[in-house]
């Protein structure tokens, strides 16, 4: 499908037809892209999208080790220091 590039203020724009927005799912906000010198228009992420299934497929913590040897107290933490 060929469509012409149209004016919006200094800015050009295209008309996407609503059978297109549809068949894509977009609505809202869109992301856009270029890749391989095409540009790209999908849908809109939500904020956090998918953050659940990454933390699940992260595993548990149950054998999570500490990374660092724990910090001994100095001279200053023992005598000096007062919350």
């Amino acid at each position: 499908m060929k469509t012409e590039l149209v004016r919006i203020g200094n800015s050009r724009g295209i008309r996407i037809p609503k059978p297109l927005i549809e068949q894509c799912g977009l609505e809202g906000t869109v992301d856009l892209s270029v890749e391989n010198d095409r540009l790209v228009i999908s849908p809109g992420r939500r904020l956090r999208q998918g953050w659940i299934e990454a933390f699940q497929n992260a595993g548990s913590a149950e054998h999570d080790d500490l990374l660092l040897e724990p910090m001994r107290a100095s001279e200053f933490d023992r005598k000096e220091w007062k919350w």
